[in-house]
C-alpha cells in the first residue's frame, strides 16, 4: 500500500514538473511577442547564468576573496576579445596561479 502511494507521488511530481516545461516549448512558436518582451526573454539565460556564477566567484577562497573576482575579470576580458574557450580557461588558470604565487597567504 505504501509503495503504491510512493509511486503515485513520484508520478505526480513528474507530471507537475513536466507540464510547465512542455507548455512553453509547444506554445512559443504560436505566440507573437512585442520586441521588449522578446528582448526580456532572450536575456533570461544570461541572467540565470550570472546568478549561478557570481556566488561561486565571490566564495572561491575565503582568505583571498578577490581571487575569484580577478579570475572573472580575466575570463570576461578574454571572452570580450573573442578568445577561444579553451584558451580562456587555460589563460585564466595561468593568471590565477601567478596571483596565488605572488600574493602571500594570510
Amino acid at each position: 500500500m505504501l509503495i503504491d502511494q510512493i509511486y503515485i507521488m513520484i508520478l505526480g511530481c513528474a507530471v507537475v514538473t513536466f507540464i510547465p516545461r512542455l507548455l512553453p516549448a509547444v506554445l512559443m512558436g504560436k505566440i507573437k511577442f512585442n520586441r521588449k518582451v522578446e528582448k526580456f526573454l532572450d536575456l533570461i539565460p544570461y541572467t540565470a547564468l550570472a546568478a549561478l556564477i557570481v556566488p561561486g566567484v565571490l566564495t572561491v577562497d575565503n582568505q583571498l576573496w578577490y581571487i575569484g573576482l580577478i579570475g572573472a575579470v580575466v575570463a570576461a576580458v578574454l571572452s570580450w576579445k573573442k578568445v577561444p574557450l579553451g584558451a580562456i580557461v587555460i589563460l585564466t588558470v595561468i593568471v590565477l596561479i601567478s596571483v596565488y604565487s605572488v600574493v602571500p597567504l594570510l
